[in-house]
């Protein structure tokens, strides 16, 4: 054998031996869980700064179209703070109780989730107001104060009575449903119990 043909049967085993060497070095790529822990951080950063944001310009924003609205009359505040606390809270809690029908999925439970929080946005921005400690919720009380007399008052009671009447539909219903439930399982048994009584009879008179 020439020394040509003894190296071109050398080198492949050589690289064989070096491929082999690349397969067993260990995995070096992130995992899948820290690649969720990263997400997850990056998520929690983003969300810090939009509600850092959103605290220095929301209550102010609210504020300011409330006071447009009311124009500094405690009736017009009362009668909007019942409207916006009422509405905003049954129409998303009504929503919102949804979630327990079965042919909902997980995916579509979040979904109404998500909706229904939106769907309280005017309620969140008061309550951004009402408990916020920011330079812009503080902004904000002043304004009710002067330019929306009422209207926090209104729409406390408004969000305590859409609640009430959200849960007392809510309950009602499914009470009527399990009555409904109920009458249909007991047509049921007489159903059968009657189909039974039939048999029976059929059987005594062939006897």
């Amino acid at each position: 054998m020439t020394q040509d043909e003894s190296a071109a049967t050398n080198e492949p085993h050589e690289d064989d031996a070096l491929e082999r060497k690349i397969r067993d070095q260990p995995d070096i790529a992130p995992g899948a869980w820290v690649k969720r822990i990263v997400l997850a951080i990056v998520l929690l950063v983003v969300a810090y700064v939009g509600f850092r944001v959103s605290a220095a310009f929301f209550p102010r924003w609210w504020a300011h179209r409330v006071g447009d609205q009311v124009g500094d009359s405690l009736t017009k505040g009362t009668l909007w703070g019942l409207f916006y606390g009422f509405v905003f809270t049954f129409v998303p809690l009504l929503l919102l109780f949804q979630i327990r029908r079965r042919f909902f999925s997980w995916t579509w439970r979040i979904v109404v989730v998500v909706v229904a929080l939106l769907l309280a946005a005017p309620n969140w921005l008061t309550l951004s107001v009402v408990a916020g400690n920011s330079k812009a919720a503080h902004a904000g009380e002043r304004i009710f104060d002067v330019e929306a007399p009422g209207f926090r008052a209104g729409t406390l009671s408004g969000v305590i009575a859409g609640a009430v009447l959200a849960l007392v539909i809510t309950g009602t219903s499914m009470r009527m449903k399990h009555r409904k439930n109920e009458v249909k399982r007991l047509r049921g048994e007489r159903d059968e119990l009657k189909r039974a009584q039939a048999d029976h009879t059929r059987d005594d008179e062939s006897s």
